[in-house]
């Protein structure tokens, strides 16, 4: 059972992966929110998504996720997205089935309002992606949001002919409950790995590993929990220091000089700049 984890920045990707995680995750909410101050609706552009995939990818060794929302176009745009992510660093691409032809059109997949493509759009992404691939390791990821838009058996169609068409593991975001969960397993017992999203204050229950692994799932995903994490950490220093006029009471709850040292792999009396992780090697490989 694979724990990922959202990575807002590249110090948080090394503490995931110093944690004993998996597998890290560019969450494109994290991502909006965290380094461009923009909520979650297809905002920023390819380019961006690449150089931050780059960046969390040479700070680590272990695989990264990165959720590339609807592709950046149509078939030959979804070529290249992945060629690109793939070349970055990225070990695996997801792709959803809602609308991507314009900013703004995509929402949350745990957000009511959400709109679906025709499956028939949607496999020709999935199909586009596994063509674009330079690597047959790299994993494409086929999400549907269809659960929250038309029902639970179009869900369960959808995400066989995303299986058929090329996803290796395949995404069914916001089920609502845990029944959901172990139906969907079912209908794939011994097919492609099920990612289940664990996202805070959304759709679905909050389940543990061990009954995902129950119900036939095996990967969770917790996309915003560090950031969700950190800002709140943030919001409480701020008032205490704005209160107090000094950080002298928090000063337990930091991560001290030595711990961001040792985090960084760096010595100051034997400094190494240039620290890149395997991953940084695979995308240098592959550019």
């Amino acid at each position: 059972m694979l724990g990922i984890v959202g990575a807002p920045f590249a110090l948080a990707a090394r503490l995931v992966e110093s944690a004993g995680f998996d597998a890290i995750y560019l969450s494109g909410a994290a991502f909006s929110a965290g380094s461009l101050g923009v909520p979650d609706i297809g905002l920023f552009s390819r380019d961006q998504l690449v150089e931050q995939t780059r960046i969390l990818a040479r700070a680590v060794s272990i695989p990264v996720v990165v959720d590339a929302d609807t592709g950046f176009g149509g078939p030959r745009e979804v070529e290249e997205t992945v060629r690109q992510l793939e070349a970055a660093g990225a070990a695996a691409v997801q792709l959803e089935d809602q609308p991507g032809d314009s900013p703004g059109g995509k929402r949350c997949g745990h957000l009511g309002g959400k709109q679906v493509v025709e499956p028939a759009e949607m496999v020709e992404r999935i199909a586009a992606a596994a063509t674009g691939r330079r690597d047959p390791a790299t994993v494409i990821i086929g999400r549907s949001d269809a659960r929250g838009v038309t029902d639970f058996d179009d869900l369960l169609a959808r995400l066989e002919a995303y299986r058929e068409a090329g996803a290796d593991w395949l995404f069914p975001e916001a089920l609502p409950t845990r029944d959901e969960f172990a139906e969907v397993g079912r209908a794939f017992a011994g097919g492609p790995l099920l990612m289940a999203n664990m996202t805070e204050f959304g759709r679905s229950p909050l389940i543990s590993l061990p009954d995902l692994a129950g119900f036939g799932f095996g990967a969770a995903l917790y996309p915003v929990t560090l950031l969700r994490l950190a800002m709140k950490a943030m919001e409480a220093g701020l008032a205490v220091l704005a209160d107090e006029g000094t950080q002298e009471s928090l000063l337990d709850l930091m991560q001290s000089r030595e711990e961001l040292y040792e985090l960084l792999g760096y010595d100051p009396a034997n400094p190494d700049p240039h620290r890149d992780g395997p991953a940084a090697a695979r995308s240098k490989e592959q550019a």
